[in-house]
């Protein structure tokens, strides 16, 4: 009669646990398979995929139904084989026994076994098991939306509060920390690394933080004679060339090189006799304040290249380009007409000559360092930052793990400072 009994209840047992073994690998496939990688697939017409977005798209309900799911199969099994067990085995031993061989065969062949191939093949996983899993969370949606109901409002007795609404830093977050993990493994370049964590931090950075100084902006004199004007376009390196009168803060336009060489074509090389206020275009002027993002698309929008960077009283502080934000991407664009003054020199000991007005993003791009750039825009203003004071010649400094030693200022700027490279842990007190 034993016999029979067993006979009669393991497989009904064994399928149990099964059914379990598949909804365990369910939930660890879909909370570890790639959205990128599915979303691409739903787009190539991938059915599995876009069930697993559809399941990803809410998640809680998801778990939630997995979870009861599977309680509900283990728990039954657990219930079925104490039953036949014990009717076998009476009393107290009988019980021990069933709950050894019930731990044994959940944590082996239901949790342990399908959760490491879950995570080894977490996409494939999730694609081929979504269609039984989508059935079954429509199935058990209203048990879902029960239990949700009474988890809320218990929760909201200890004033705790469910929000539900992603965090719009969380997906930058991610991508983040994925790019810095797979660079740790070697599978990221460090130059792949700093671009695409470039992308991520256009939203974080100002147009104040990259634009070229109004002390480093090359400008001509409108009021200059057309022979003189011209001489010094064709001088500059610069297609685009802000004109002022007066006044360098008075700008007046900006002059484009390929619209002064179709001028000077049109009147056949007589340059007296070109109309310089048809030529001029109007200045873009925009506020300091404008993060690297916005400005990338308003420089898409407008189709120009090229804005001039002023205050919040309208004084002019500098100016940017669409190059100058591609550049925090992907790193410094030269071309044959570039001047190639790096201000960024190695020396034979193992420190590096800077001069002053290199940013301090440059600096951590040439020498791959680590260097904040939340204080200061230029090598020169962390310097003083730090020390809290404008340096003499001569003055060392230690911190963020390096030696700063100023070489030159001129009145109250520094203009070069030797820089040591990263001191080990340890030895960062050592004078």
């Amino acid at each position: 009669m034993i016999a029979a009994l067993l006979a009669g209840l393991t497989p009904i047992i064994l399928i149990m646990l099964v059914v379990s073994g598949f909804l365990s690998a369910a939930e660890t496939a879909l909370t570890r398979a790639s959205r990128g990688r599915m979303h691409q697939l739903e787009r190539e017409g991938d059915a599995g995929a876009k069930r697993v977005n559809q399941l990803m798209g809410d998640q809680e309900t998801m778990i939630g139904a997995l979870l009861v799911a599977y309680n509900a199969f283990n728990i039954a099994a657990s219930v079925m084989a104490t039953e036949v067990i014990t009717a076998a085995i009476p009393g107290p031993l009988g019980t021990f026994l069933a709950t050894v061989v019930m731990t044994v065969l959940v944590v082996v062949f239901v949790e342990v076994l399908p959760k490491t191939l879950a995570i080894v093949r977490a996409d494939d996983v999730a694609r081929g098991l979504s269609a039984p899993i989508v059935v079954m969370v429509r199935l058990l949606g209203p048990v879902m939306f029960a239990i949700q109901w009474i988890v809320r409002r218990t929760l909201g007795l200890f004033g705790v509060q469910l929000d539900m609404e992603a965090d719009v830093l969380a997906a930058h977050e991610e991508i983040r920390g994925a790019v810095e993990y797979h660079h740790s493994e070697g599978a990221v370049e460090s130059r792949d690394r700093r671009m695409l964590g470039g992308v991520l931090d256009l939203s974080d950075m100002d147009v104040a933080e990259i634009m070229v100084h109004r002390k480093s902006i090359s400008m001509i004199d409108a009021d200059l004679p057309a022979h003189d004007l011209i001489a010094r376009a064709l001088e500059s390196p610069y297609t685009r060339l802000p004109l002022y009168k007066d006044d360098a803060e008075n700008i007046v336009g900006v002059l484009h090189a390929k619209d002064l060489a179709r001028a000077m074509a049109e009147v056949g090389g007589q340059v007296e006799a070109i109309d310089f206020a048809a030529i001029v275009r109007e200045p873009w002027f925009i506020p300091e304040t404008t993060n690297l993002k916005d400005q990338l698309n308003a420089f898409l929008k407008r189709k120009t290249h090229f804005a001039l960077v002023v205050d919040e009283y309208g004084a002019l502080q500098g100016l940017v380009t669409l190059e100058d934000i591609l550049e925090e991407i992907v790193g410094e664009i030269d071309d044959e007409h570039d001047t190639s003054v790096q201000g960024v020199r190695r020396q034979p000991d193992g420190w590096v000559n800077v001069d002053g007005e290199v940013t301090v993003r440059d600096l951590n791009r040439a020498m791959d360092w680590d260097l904040p750039d939340d204080y200061a825009v230029t090598v020169a203003g962390l310097v003083i930052h730090e020390a809290q004071t404008i340096p003499e010649p001569g003055q060392v400094f230690l911190f963020h793990h390096h030696r700063f030693q100023v070489l030159r200022r001129q009145r109250n700027q520094l203009t070069a400072l030797r820089i040591s490279p990263p001191l080990k842990q340890e030895g960062d007190e050592a004078g």
